[in-house]
């Protein structure tokens, strides 16, 4: 479930996701063509994951399902910190890398530089079954706060397996 509050526009969006994660190999040729978009060597210390999602928004009077699916490649600095790269971005979309952090509430922080917009997440995994999710766009100009966003995922139990 994700609410949305779109200052710029004085706009809320309820919406509800399927989502998929999966560890990717990284020899897998999708992972291979990131690094070569970056100019960077392969990592084989690297962690990449797919996140493949259907979302279903109440956007407006009709109701909206929308797909897609991003690699992120993670890559450690040290214990708490490091990159990641993407195949795009979230909220421009072209190739794009973050950094991101652990703090000493095992939040995860990521920090995204497009061409006109930085992008600020705080995920925090609160059990092995519910994460949260604060989200902040700004405009690089001048600063200003276009979007807002919190998100609540909960794990479907009942696709689990004993």
């Amino acid at each position: 479930m994700r609410s949305t509050h779109t200052l710029a526009f004085q706009e809320f969006e309820n919406s509800t996701s399927k989502i998929y994660i999966e560890h990717i190999n990284p020899n897998n040729k999708k992972i291979i063509e990131i690094f070569k978009n970056y100019n960077l060597s392969l990592n084989l210390e690297s962690i990449a994951i797919s996140i493949k999602w259907q979302a279903i928004s109440d956007w407006k009077d009709d109701d909206i399902s929308e797909g897609d699916e991003t690699i992120l490649i993670f890559l450690p600095k040290d214990k708490n910190s490091g990159i990641v790269l993407r195949n795009k971005g979230y909220t421009e979309s072209f190739i794009s890398s973050s950094n991101y952090f652990v703090d000493e509430r095992n939040n995860l922080h990521i920090k995204t530089f497009y061409k006109t917009t930085v992008s600020e997440e705080r995920i925090s995994l609160l059990s092995t079954h519910i994460r949260s999710r604060f989200s902040t766009l700004r405009n690089l100009e001048n600063n200003s706060l276009i979007q807002t966003s919190h998100t609540s995922e909960i794990r479907n139990l009942a696709n689990l397996k004993d």
